[in-house]
């Protein structure tokens, strides 16, 4: 009997270990945004994150803007956003299924910086 708890409470164990990895740590998708950056902030209770939203170009149907809300988890990339406020960004973004507290709210983490439009400076943030 002591046997065949030990095995349950074994691949239990596992599985919770495996949906905790797939469900916050398994990058679902990546790609890139670009957009005028319009909020870029640290905010947070107990875990001070970034979190940011850039307003992408383009208009739907009733006029509405299109917005890309994410997190940033690399000092030098926030660092970067807060000096480029309302300037055109392509970013380069990791999507989580999940969002964990000391991470960011969001599940899209933006970890580089390709493009900044109208910043004379030198890219010191290449894309991973």
């Amino acid at each position: 009997m002591k046997k065949i708890l030990w095995i349950f409470t074994s691949i239990i164990l596992v599985a919770f270990v495996i949906f905790f990895y797939w469900r916050f740590y398994f990058v679902y998708a990546e790609g890139t945004k670009a957009g005028q950056l319009n909020t870029f902030q640290q905010k947070g209770i107990l875990f001070k994150t970034y979190e940011g939203k850039i307003i992408q170009s383009g208009f739907k149907a009733n006029v509405e803007s299109n917005y890309f809300e994410f997190s940033v988890t690399s000092e030098s990339v926030a660092k970067k956003l807060l000096e480029n406020s309302g300037k055109e960004l392509e970013l380069h973004y990791k999507r989580y299924f999940g969002s964990l507290p000391w991470r960011g709210t969001e599940s899209y983490i933006v970890d580089s910086i390709y493009n900044i439009q109208g910043a004379n400076i030198q890219m010191d943030i290449k894309p991973k």
